[in-house]
């Protein structure tokens, strides 16, 4: 019996799951929201089954079949997915998706450029990023939600593999009329006399604080952020000084306020941005074309050196 759905509807279909909303899987899929509503009623039709229950006023919610179906539909475009990938190994081309995850510290400056000339050299990959702290992008490589992830080498689990791209020591930031702002460089013990701006992120944290604990002082903590945004806001409006390693491609804050940038003294670890994958990830051509165009990107200078 032939079938009478198709793999574009099954994405539909999972796009409302996901969403609750046909016109929120419409933006998703950049389709219009008459042809998501007609994919539904079709499977619907097709499958005997009611998959939505409709809720004017709260959107739609998966039917327990609809739950289940979605599970099933969800498995069957990963492996179509998969299907591409093997087709693309064995003829050589460089074609299908690739989720790529960044660490969200620098992705705004390094993912947007590095995706658009991968595109542009590759126009038969389909690309989706996400942003994620140094943990997620752990969980989300094991659970191969993403296949690739642009991040540091900070506290690498065994079971994943890094490429080193760009070394990035780190630096102080503070106001221009912070006491410690016409300083060379600054060592930790100079540091701990002075209130801290802490970028409170999963292992980031850890890394900033690692260069006091030789001190018989600890830090001044006063304020903590997972935004680095705000962190540098937070600074140029002088409630304490931070530590990082990208700098920003201005020496304005978000709210146009000045900033000054200082080495701080060794022995400080840097960091090194590169590519975090799993073991046997550079198996499939579209991951080896990606972390090879990374390289190239890198050697022509166009991932910038966010170091002071």
């Amino acid at each position: 019996m032939p079938l009478r759905f198709t793999l574009r509807q099954l994405e539909y279909f999972v796009a409302v799951g996901e969403l609750g909303s046909i016109a929120q899987a419409a933006e998703k899929v950049n389709v219009s929201s008459p042809s998501i509503s007609a994919a539904i009623t079709q499977l619907e039709k097709e499958f005997g089954l009611p998959l939505f229950v409709r809720q004017h006023a709260q959107g739609l919610s998966l039917t327990q079949a609809g739950r289940r179906m979605m599970e099933q539909a969800t498995h069957i475009l990963q492996e179509s997915d998969l299907l591409v990938d093997l087709a693309g190994d064995i003829s050589g081309s460089v074609r299908g998706p690739l989720n790529i995850g960044c660490l969200v510290t620098f992705a705004q400056v390094v993912l947007p450029s590095v995706r658009r000339s991968f595109e542009a050299e590759f126009s038969e990959v389909r690309v989706r990023q996400v942003e994620l702290n140094q943990a997620e992008i752990f969980s989300a490589l094991r659970r191969a939600e993403i296949d690739v992830a642009l991040t540091y080498d900070l506290d690498l689990p065994a079971d994943l593999v890094f490429e080193g791209l760009l070394e990035l020591p780190p630096y102080i930031m503070v106001a221009p009329d912070h006491p410690l702002a016409d300083n060379s460089s600054v060592s930790p013990a100079e540091l701990v006399q002075h209130p801290m701006v802490l970028l409170d992120l999963p292992f980031s944290s850890e890394y900033f604080l690692s260069f006091f604990a030789g001190l018989d002082i600890k830090p001044q903590i006063a304020e903590r952020t997972k935004d680095m945004a705000v962190m540098r806001s937070l600074v140029a409006n002088g409630f304490g000084y931070s530590i990082a390693n990208i700098r920003p491609l201005n020496d304005l804050s978000p709210d146009g306020k000045p900033l000054r940038f200082i080495p701080l003294q060794q022995p400080a670890r840097p960091m090194r941005m590169g590519l975090l994958m799993p073991t046997d990830a550079e198996r499939a051509n579209v991951i080896r074309a990606f972390v090879a165009h990374c390289k190239a990107q890198r050697g022509a200078g166009a991932i910038p050196h966010l170091s002071i």
